[in-house]
């Protein structure tokens, strides 16, 4: 099996490549292009920090406490574990591990329209998976697998006049325990993995109609680690199974929304490199296509100057006027 693997490698070396029409078609790079592509999408960046604030905020704030009564607790009494994932992997491998193979395109291809618009989508598809997230999980409260040793740490449950949990646990605990649906690491692993899978199923023309299966081994694997850290998560008694389909079917959504307003989709002819960079190779070519102004000026001049010489006065009507066109004598 070891040749599909040296198959599937050549394909995303020859990606990082690029292919001629880069070459001839000229690179853009950050020190030339950078500055005025980041003012363009400065609202963009804006609405980042935006979003960063919400999450923040919505991260603090308390869930609502659902009612949890005796008779549920048998789908609620798994034993607390620690994270197989812990929190801290998270943004590496689905933000820092996508920006990281970014930027190896844009240092084969120097294409800064690719490299801002692949973080730019990337981050606003996890911001927006996060905010979307967090605030189903605070309004929605469903308790986890391991509530009720989050509840009643002693193992004595108590509860009130109406059948409701009366907890001592610790605080933290039991507001975290309310914090099942949806999965937050399963959400964002297939927002930021889902995103690096479109953006390498463009580079390497996945779906380009040759029937190259082995380029599907690339597209999946980012897939698979989501899919594997989603199974984690009810392994470790965090999540139900509903809540990890949940978080991936938003995450992936999330993701393919996002990656879509700078990309063409990955079947599509152009799906290497955003709309953007389209747009200003179009521009060169129209530009290129047009004489410059300076030279439109030089051969008015030099016209000018043939007229003066042959004695004719600039400022006098055209010289088909000075001749009678009935007699053709002037």
């Amino acid at each position: 099996m070891g040749w599909k693997h040296v198959v599937s490698l050549s394909y995303f070396w020859a990606a990082l490549q690029g292919s001629t029409r880069d070459v001839e078609l000229g690179t853009y790079t950050i020190k030339s292009h950078g500055a005025t592509l980041a003012r363009n999408h400065s609202n963009d960046w804006l609405i980042l920090l935006l979003l960063m604030v919400i999450e923040i905020i919505l991260y603090v704030i308390h869930p609502f406490y659902r009612f949890v009564g005796k008779d549920m607790m048998t789908d609620l009494r798994y034993p607390m574990k620690d994270n197989t994932v812990p929190v801290w992997a998270v943004p590496m491998y689905a933000v820092l591990l996508p920006i990281v193979v970014f930027n190896i395109f844009y240092i084969r291809r120097r294409n800064v329209y690719d490299l801002h618009h692949s973080i730019l989508g990337l981050l606003f598809a996890v911001l927006i998976t996060a905010v979307l997230t967090d605030s189903i999980k605070n309004a929605v409260g469903r308790p986890r697998p391991d509530f009720f040793w989050r509840c009643f740490p002693d193992g004595k449950d108590v509860y009130d006049l109406w059948g409701n949990v009366v907890c001592h646990g610790k605080d933290s605990e039991i507001r975290e325990g309310h914090k099942s649906f949806p999965s937050g690491h399963t959400s964002w692993s297939f927002a930021g993995l889902g995103f690096l899978s479109l953006y390498l199923s463009g580079k390497i023309q996945a779906f380009d109609c040759r029937g190259h299966i082995s380029k599907l081994c690339i597209v999946f694997l980012p897939l698979l680690v989501a899919s594997l850290v989603g199974v984690s998560r009810v392994d470790d008694y965090w999540h139900h199974w509903q809540d990890v389909f949940a978080g991936g079917f938003l995450g992936l959504v999330v993701a393919t929304i996002c990656y879509l307003q700078f990309f063409a989709p990955p079947y599509n002819t152009e799906g290497w490199s955003p709309y953007a960079h389209f747009q200003a190779l179009e521009e060169l070519r129209t530009n290129s296509q047009q004489p410059p102004l300076r030279d439109v000026e030089a051969v008015r001049n030099n016209n000018n100057l043939m007229l003066k010489s042959l004695g004719h006065n600039l400022n006098s009507p055209p010289l088909l006027q000075d001749v009678d066109v009935e007699s053709g004598r002037p």
